[in-house]
């Protein structure tokens, strides 16, 4: 069984038996791969998954104390917060014995429209909600002018993970599946059999067109496309029969002169849809809408089938996550940056702020040299590009200040209340800010969090307390180890700022077009190879990668690399060069240690899963690509005699 107890990088992990040239990623990883068979509340883990779980064990700690401590007088208001919305969370008898009584309210507002005009207006009263159906909204810095906020719509309102769900024979079976699923869920809420079977062909058929009229994952890639301002007075023009405007007056939007609508042949779609569908399909569908949203809050009988479907079947997990688990990562998801503050508090010390920062100037000073030497970048574009990189900022560990959540009510026997208040919260907090100057210093991922980030608009890279420990980040490792695993986290996310999309930003975060067309072609042609490359990987029989949309963190994973050995090579020439250990040089343990951070195990279903939706390659690719790609893998670890070296590829 996996451990999650400080998993750190270990050459106990490697099958050396392994012929590194010709499968890097067992070489690397293959023992710790063998002796760690999938977990069966898992679709897929790995070292992500190891953090996480050291996380989720310290994170549990805090809220069971929060928890006993909000039972008495003795606890602050940031532990009463958290303690009581996770005692509501475990409170499986409380939970039980409501059975739906919680969504009533919502159910009726779903369940009264008799007409397009009544769907419009339960709409937008569940979008306030933690509901949102037929397309997503939310706030963020304008695009084309960083230093306010403008409010998105953008296409959404699908259960399955993607367009392709709905549209691909390679799903009909699911399709199938979730037909099924959607009726049993309308049977447990009440629903006659013959009804719920009529209402779930009828969700089944709204999903569909919205799945037709959605743009693909690949599409939605493009920054540019997806970035069309709409004057207000022209949106009741244009979509005659959404009431846009009063929905963003019922959203408490400020007058704006504008609202960015990120793809709008789909919110065409959806205005032709409320307008033309027969008003049952729309009640069928929101009611779904209402039902599936809230289907992890509810009884027993509720998850367990809401688990057999989106679980089981679409990813292939066996068994559900411990309660416990599941109330720790609601807790994190809907008030982070509480629960983040008495994490911060006990696990990150400020010796790991200060080493970290150490790392990031590494790799600052790498890629500003490369930036200056790039052979193929025209004088004016590199300019831009060195200014844009002057202006980068980076966050490490969490926010100076944390997100005050004083406003809202918690109450230890209501969890789905406690849901619906604090996603009203977040909600009312991003609407409300709309035309506002940006907040520099907000964070979109809470401090516990197993990741990073690069933010266009902000010209920023973050790196939350919660990554910052081993494997990626161990305070008792050489730096090799370090290198090979934060460092080219830092690496990639730097790189974020010049991929396919990242480098269409300018430095003060605005999308705008400042390379010149010769840059440009340069720059596409090298793209063109890595799309190439990881295209030409055959994850499963008969499906290949998708270079196209995972361009843009190929494209950071191989800088990363590139940009973290560098580094390395700088920090060596500063002291006397280590020798060997553990059979290894320090350049092949940088390698090895890359590679440990993507070791998985993953279901068949996950692996067509994140084929279809996720923008990253799979961890076996994300091993062994960017690693063999760099020149100095092949002096590392050296090509038999006649053996040529594969043609390299990347950007920077």
């Amino acid at each position: 069984m996996a451990s999650s107890r400080d998993p750190k990088f270990s050459v106990s992990y490697m099958d050396r038996k392994a012929d590194p040239r010709r499968d890097f990623y067992r070489y690397a990883a293959g023992q710790w791969i063998k002796t760690h068979p999938l977990p069966p509340d898992k679709s897929r883990y790995g070292t992500f998954n190891e953090v996480d779980e050291t996380n989720l064990l310290r994170l549990k700690r805090i809220a069971e104390r929060c928890s006993q401590l909000s039972k008495t007088s003795r606890a602050d208001p940031v532990s009463a917060l958290v303690g009581d919305f996770y005692r509501s969370a475990m409170d499986t008898r409380r939970i039980e014995a409501l059975k739906f009584s919680p969504i009533e309210k919502m159910w009726g507002l779903a369940e009264g429209i008799g007409s397009a005009h009544d769907a419009v207006r339960v709409v937008s009263q569940l979008h306030r909600m933690f509901i949102e159906p037929l397309f997503g909204t939310y706030s963020g810095p304008d695009e084309k002018d960083s230093g306010v906020y403008a409010f998105y719509i953008q296409q959404g309102g699908l259960s399955l993970p993607d367009r392709d769900y709905y549209l691909s024979g390679t799903f009909g079976k699911l399709r199938r599946q979730y037909r099924e699923h959607v009726a049993r869920m309308f049977v447990l809420k009440g629903v006659p059999r013959n009804r719920a079977k009529d209402w779930a062909g009828r969700v089944l058929r709204v999903e569909t067109a919205l799945a037709k009229a959605s743009r693909t994952r690949t599409e939605l890639r493009d920054s540019e496309k997806n970035y069309n301002r709409e004057a207000i007075a022209s949106l009741g023009s244009d979509y005659p029969n959404l009431s846009i405007r009063k929905f963003l007056d019922a959203s408490g939007v400020p007058a704006v002169p504008h609202i960015v609508v990120r793809q709008p042949e789909f919110l065409k779609a959806v205005d032709g849809l409320t307008k033309d569908s027969d008003p049952e399909d729309l009640k069928a569908y929101l009611c779904w809408c209402v039902l599936h949203a809230s289907a992890p809050y509810l009884h027993v009988a509720v998850e367990r089938e809401n688990f057999d479907f989106f679980n089981r079947k679409v990813t292939g997990q066996k068994k559900p996550e411990p309660r416990w688990k599941r109330s720790v990562r609601l807790v994190d998801g809907l008030l982070g940056e509480a629960l983040g503050k008495l994490f911060v508090d006990e696990h990150f010390p400020e010796e790991a702020r200060r080493r970290a920062v150490t790392l990031v100037d590494d790799l600052r000073s790498v890629f500003t040299k490369r930036l200056e030497g790039l052979p193929w970048m025209s004088e004016q574009t590199r300019q831009l590009a060195l200014e844009k990189f002057r202006t980068f900022r980076v966050k490490i560990g969490h926010p100076q200040k944390f997100r005050d959540y004083s406003s809202v009510r918690v109450d230890p026997a209501d969890l789905l209340g406690n849901v619906l208040r604090a996603s009203e919260f977040e909600f009312d907090r991003q609407a409300g800010r709309v035309g506002g100057p940006v907040d520099r210093e907000e964070w979109q991922m809470s401090p516990p969090t197993v990741n990073a980030y690069f933010e266009p608009t902000m010209n920023e890279i973050v790196f939350p307390a919660g990554i910052l420990q081993p494997p990626f980040f161990d305070q008792t490792a050489e730096d090799a180890v370090n290198y090979g695993a934060i460092g080219v986290v830092i690496g990639h996310e730097i790189t974020h700022g010049y991929d396919d999309q990242g480098r269409r930003y300018d430095a003060k975060g605005n999308l705008r077009d400042w390379w010149t067309s010769t840059d440009k072609k340069e720059f596409d042609k090298r793209a063109q190879g890595v799309v190439k490359t990881y295209s030409s990987v055959q994850v499963l029989p008969g499906l290949h990668g998708n270079g196209e949309l995972t361009l843009g963190e190929n494209i950071a994973d191989l800088g990363g690399v590139s940009l973290a050995y560098e580094a390395l090579q700088g920090r060596l020439a500063e002291s006397k060069r280590p020798g060997k250990k553990d059979g290894m040089t320090p350049e092949q343990r940088f390698f090895v240690s890359y590679a440990q951070v993507w070791k998985q195990v993953i279901t068949v279903e996950e692996v067509r899963r994140r084929t279809t939706i996720d923008p990253h390659s799979l961890g076996k690719q994300r091993a062994e690509i960017p690693a063999m790609n760099h020149p100095a893998f092949d002096s590392a670890f050296p090509p038999r005699r006649g053996e040529k070296p594969a043609a390299k590829v990347g950007v920077w």
